[in-house]
């Protein structure tokens, strides 16, 4: 098990009633000592694993399996924030070929955290697969059908990107910058393409970035799309409410078309890491979760069409009855995203 260490701390303290481990471990987590926290766990050990225990659990046939910690606690790190690393080996009254895993850990109660998702991978009882658990679902059976698996990643993926307030920032920045349907559909498909690829080579462990790079160049990517349109609206002047004439050449873009789409492109591929660092998956070349991430970004993609489907058609019927208003409509949503998209960036990069 991987455990975020501050975190694991503070609420095996506060469960535990154990102020010990809160001070020793929280003094080890601000001076960033590695060596420091894994000897907090050790010397607390306890307290961490009925934590744990309590809050994570497998049973067979509704009988609790009951579990052993394995070595001692070492600590890693992922994305700049250290892990607590946790073996533990569950024992079961007797062999079945179905076991059910429910999570609990940091529940919303303890009021340190919101929505905790915990992402399991298994290979048990001849079948192996990946789930994941929230507080709406909070356990799983290793029997149960594969498209309830896949269904499960779909609505996270989904979630992921409603409650991601600035990849939808992006999204509609690209939707405004839009002057026809072929545009905003070669630039989301180009954004898809972008970020499939490092989402999927980020989350199985292949390519690592850390967020606090990541983080800062999706917010620049907002400010700068959203930009773009505002750009534009400022190169044309008085003939900026014609922005529907058509461009030149393949797929009639013209070369600020084209521009636009590669930019797009290469935001796409940082915004892939961080769809990867949402999750925290870093599972070197493991095929059942390959297909689990797959579902998790379709989901994130149905919900983009949706998006487009919806908001896209308005701003084109907007454009096309009453030209200036469009020009006006669409450029304080520019304004807006782009000044949002600045603010983040100068917080991401300044630590606040």
């Amino acid at each position: 098990m991987e455990l975020e260490y501050d975190l694991l701390v503070v609420s095996a303290a506060d469960a535990g009633d154990d102020d010990p481990l809160f001070q020793v471990g929280t003094a080890a987590f601000e001076a960033g000592d590695s060596a420091a926290q894994a000897a907090a766990l050790k010397g607390h050990a306890s307290a961490v694993l009925g934590y744990v225990s309590d809050r994570f659990s497998v049973s067979s046939r509704g009988a609790a399996c009951r579990p052993t910690q394995v070595g001692d606690a070492t600590i890693g790190e992922r994305e700049g924030v250290p892990y607590a690393n946790l073996l533990l080996d569950w024992t079961c009254p007797e062999p079945v070929d179905e076991h059910v895993v429910r999570s609990g850990l940091f529940p919303d109660d303890e009021g340190y955290v919101k929505g905790t998702k915990t992402i399991v991978t298994y290979e048990i009882d001849g079948r192996s697969g990946s789930a994941a658990l929230d507080a709406a679902n909070p356990s799983f059976s290793t029997a149960q059908a594969w498209y309830e698996r896949f269904g499960e990643f779909f609505l996270l993926g989904a979630e992921h990107l409603l409650t991601g307030v600035d990849h939808i920032l992006f999204l509609l920045a690209l939707i405004a910058g839009s002057r026809r349907l072929r545009e905003i559909v070669l630039a989301a498909t180009s954004f898809t393409l972008a970020h499939s690829v490092t989402f999927m080579l980020a989350a199985l462990g292949l390519v690592e970035v850390p967020g606090v790079i990541v983080e800062p160049i999706i917010a620049l990517s907002i400010a700068v799309v959203a930009g773009w349109h505002l750009w534009g609206i400022w190169r044309r002047g008085e003939h900026a409410a014609d922005l529907e004439t058509a461009g030149r050449g393949h797929f009639s873009l013209d070369r600020a078309g084209w521009i636009r789409l590669g930019v797009v492109f290469c935001f796409g591929l940082v915004h892939g890491l961080g769809f990867a660092g949402a999750l925290g998956i870093d599972e070197a070349w493991s095929w059942t979760l390959l297909w689990s991430l797959l579902v998790f970004n379709v989901g994130i993609e149905v919900v983009q069409l949706t998006i487009i489907a919806v908001v896209f058609p308005l701003l084109f019927v907007l454009r096309r009855r009453a030209p200036k208003a469009g020009l006006w409509a669409t450029g304080a949503v520019s304004a807006a995203v782009s000044i949002m998209g600045l603010i983040w960036f100068v917080q991401r990069v300044s630590g606040s």
